[in-house]
């Protein structure tokens, strides 16, 4: 009788939390990491198996084929005012275990703050005239394990985040990811649950900063709602790599993402679940030259005559391997999504076994 009153007490709570808070909050862990994986369609569920595989499937990053691996990430959108950029380290004591920290930022700087311009007799006063920026960052502690059950990896990711307005409102956030990856003959599978605990962000805000007095009236108060969650996401993808003759392979991946915060304008869009299928593939040429194509965000949208259209954001990319040294370039958003036309991504990754000099 008492679990059945603490779960009751707890749907109850779980029930005023949710429907008193903003949902769709920490939009920007939806992005990717990685040029390669971004310039595929942004898939990685079922074959990443380098450091970023800490984003796309924490259980990938078993796959690494030494013992550390840092990558960078840079990007720009919207004609330059954001930058996107990402760095992760990975590292693997044993063949059956791995780990990485990752940190995500993205965000818009050098924002003219215009609150102080008129000073306190009504003047106009550039001097006054400063900048902030507005930010989003993400800590990722991930660990992956190998099973008893062969070809069974397992893996999660501990996700910390701060969000940052200027002086005017920051928030902290944490989260939980879990995730699988099993490999049957030729055949890869992944899974993982992003924000398998539902995420939580915890805004505080600066009433004095925010507020702006004009003459007997005060404009610009606070927010009263200072919860924010991001819900759990489900990614299955299934992954192949074809042989075509003794210089090329062929890799293909579909990913599919089911969301359970009602319907969604996706592909497939409805209750409980609305899925949104992305695809990925590349071309390697001696493991040395990779081209890359991709399609997500598939969309039916109301065209001008009065029917609806499919739309899709197509990707592209081209990835050379160097030695140890890999470098990834990718161009997203090509067709007609969003307000910019493309974006220009870019990222290195660079796997050794030692920090010593050899």
């Amino acid at each position: 009788m008492r679990k059945i009153a603490l779960l009751l007490l707890f749907y109850v709570s779980y029930t005023a939390v949710f429907s008193q808070t903003a949902k769709y909050s920490n939009d920007f862990l939806s992005i990717g990491v990685g040029a390669k994986w971004m310039g595929m369609g942004n898939i990685g569920s079922a074959s990443c198996n380098d450091v970023g595989a800490a984003y796309w499937n924490p259980s990938g990053l078993i796959g690494m084929q030494s013992r550390y691996q840092i990558e960078a990430l840079h990007a720009s959108y919207f004609a330059g005012m954001a930058s996107y950029n990402h760095i992760a380290l990975g590292y693997k004591p044993d063949s059956t275990s791995a780990m990485a920290f990752s940190v995500i930022r993205f965000g818009v700087d050098d924002i003219p703050n215009t609150i102080d311009l008129i000073d306190e007799n009504g003047n106009i006063n550039y001097d006054r005239l400063k900048t902030f920026s507005i930010a989003d960052y993400a800590f990722l502690f991930s660990y992956a394990k190998a099973t008893y059950i062969p070809h069974l990896w397992v893996g999660g990711n501990a996700k910390l985040i701060y969000r940052n307005v200027g002086k005017f409102a920051s928030a902290w956030g944490f989260g939980l990811d879990a995730s699988a990856r099993y490999q049957l003959n030729k055949w890869l599978f992944g899974a993982t649950v992003k924000d398998i605990t539902t995420t939580f962000n915890l805004w505080s805000f600066n009433s004095k900063a925010l507020e702006i007095t004009v003459g007997d009236s005060t404009y610009n108060s606070a927010s009263k709602n200072n919860l924010e969650i991001t819900l759990p996401r489900l990614i299955l993808g299934i992954s192949r790599t074809f042989k075509i003759n003794e210089n090329l392979n062929l890799t293909a991946e579909t990913d599919f993402d089911f969301t359970f915060d009602g319907k969604r304008n996706t592909l497939i869009s409805g209750k409980p679940a609305s899925i949104d299928p992305h695809f990925g593939l590349e071309v390697g040429y001696k493991n040395i030259i990779f081209i890359r194509a991709g399609a997500n965000n598939i969309q039916r949208n109301s065209g001008f005559g009065g029917g609806n259209e499919l739309t899709l954001q197509p990707s592209l990319g081209v990835g050379i391997k160097f030695r140890s040294i890999n470098i990834d370039y990718a161009m997203t958003n090509a067709g007609n999504q969003g307000y910019s036309r493309y974006s220009n991504i870019f990222s290195i990754r660079w796997s050794f076994d030692s920090f010593k000099p050899r």
